[in-house]
């Protein structure tokens, strides 16, 4: 008999443990703490507002004028998304998109004036606030730098519309679209010879890598690609065609030279900063085969008046 008194108490006392810790069940029959949880879904709001807007990212850049040695300020243009994600009564989430970084933001939205205040975390250099007011499907405003000294244009002005992203293999480069490479030029070293004097002078000149009118015809997100098709490329040629690909899936580019050729038509919006598994089968086997031929193929580069 004592035995069974001892389990009894045994029993009961695993019980009031369990109650303690879980919580009492309620109505529903869940425990107190799972039904608190449960009520503190909240609620999100104008979720009309929800989606992509993407579009000009500017600020002034110091440049150094290499002939005078003297510094002066041009006006740098770059493309920005900011994807608003969810909105409560106190919290915005979402993320930017620019420079190949993708970085996530938590603000506020003023109902009254149609205005968002976002902040980036703030643990990487390039981290800041926006401030931008809705108006129909466009936000314009501006972003600051929270480490103002750590970047070049430490305020910047946004105009954003309100796009949706579509895949489309169809996508191409318009075909007035400029195909110089303005961001990597290179120095050669040529010859002059005067009529007169006969005399030869060498000078350096630069060059910028230019490319044809391949990367209107091959389409690597459709087509099969052979080494036919590629053997005769410009390098140039081979890595507009490959990161077409990248830019049908809304890639965000680091590199300069590639932003600066998808963000001439209105179909480029940058999404991501990783678009690896968006790839089809053909795709990526089109990638691979692009990848081998970048690595043997040469450029060809051609001097432009200013």
């Amino acid at each position: 008999m004592k035995i069974l008194n001892y389990t009894l108490i045994s029993l009961l006392a695993v019980s009031l443990i369990g109650c303690k810790k879980y919580g009492k069940t309620n109505e529903s029959g869940k425990d107190s703490l799972t039904a608190k949880k449960d009520s503190v879904v909240v609620p999100e709001v104008h979720k009309e507002y929800y989606g992509i807007y993407t579009g000009d990212f500017n600020g002034m850049e110091p440049v150094v004028d290499e002939m005078e040695d003297t510094p002066y300020d041009v006006d740098v243009y770059k493309k920005i998304s900011l994807k608003i994600n969810r909105i409560t009564k106190d919290s915005v989430y979402g993320q930017s998109i620019v420079n190949g970084n993708q970085r996530p933001f938590r603000g506020i939205f003023n109902e009254s004036s149609k205005s968002f205040v976002l902040d980036e975390p703030g643990n990487d250099k390039t981290d800041g606030r926006f401030e931008v007011r809705l108006n129909g499907d466009s936000l314009t405003g501006k972003w600051n730098a929270f480490n103002k000294a750590a970047v070049k244009a430490p305020v910047k002005k946004l105009k954003l519309i309100k796009k949706e992203f579509v895949y489309n293999p169809n996508f191409m480069l318009d075909k007035d679209s400029n195909l110089v490479d303005w961001t990597n030029p290179k120095d050669f070293v040529e010859k002059y010879t005067d009529a007169d004097t006969g005399k030869t002078e060498s000078y350096t000149t630069s060059k910028n890598r230019v490319a044809s009118d391949a990367v209107f015809k091959l389409n690597a997100s459709k087509q099969k690609l052979t080494e036919k098709d590629l053997k005769n490329l410009r390098k140039l040629d081979l890595e507009i065609i490959k990161n077409s690909v990248f830019a049908r899936h809304g890639y965000s580019f680091k590199k300069e030279t590639y932003r600066n050729f998808f963000e001439q038509t209105d179909w480029y919006i940058p999404v991501s900063n990783n678009v690896d598994n968006e790839l089809s089968p053909l795709e990526k086997e089109n990638v691979a085969l692009l990848n081998r031929f970048t690595k043997y193929a040469e450029d060809k580069y051609d001097s432009f008046g200013r």
